[in-house]
């Protein structure tokens, strides 16, 4: 049985360590479709209520918070991340060389 895109960007968000952050494009390349930036964020809107996948760690490649187009407060986004530890610059930014996931370790590598 192939998994669908989404539980394939379900699964690598649930990767991202607490206190970082990586892109919705990153998560759609770390799943092997690129140009799939939006669809990632279809994804994390349709996450059931019950779920567990930690959501907020995705912002987009400005280093800013695009949750209030899918009715959830900015507001909420930040404060997850920053109760981790991730700072927001003067204008609501995340430094994505200090803060962003690149991805999983990959074995046999150093």
């Amino acid at each position: 049985m192939v998994d669908s895109f989404y539980d394939q960007v379900y699964r690598m968000v649930t990767r991202i360590p607490r206190g970082r952050v990586t892109t919705y494009g990153h998560i759609a390349a770390l799943c092997g479709k690129p140009r799939a930036a939006r669809t990632v964020g279809w994804a994390l809107h349709a996450l059931p209520d019950d779920h567990r996948v930690p959501w907020h760690r995705v912002i987009n490649a400005r280093g800013g918070i695009s949750i209030a187009k899918v009715g959830l407060p900015p507001e909420l986004q930040r404060s997850l991340l920053e109760r981790e530890g991730v700072v927001f610059d003067a204008d609501g930014r995340v430094d994505l060389e200090r803060w962003g996931w690149i991805g999983p370790r990959r074995r046999g590598r150093s």
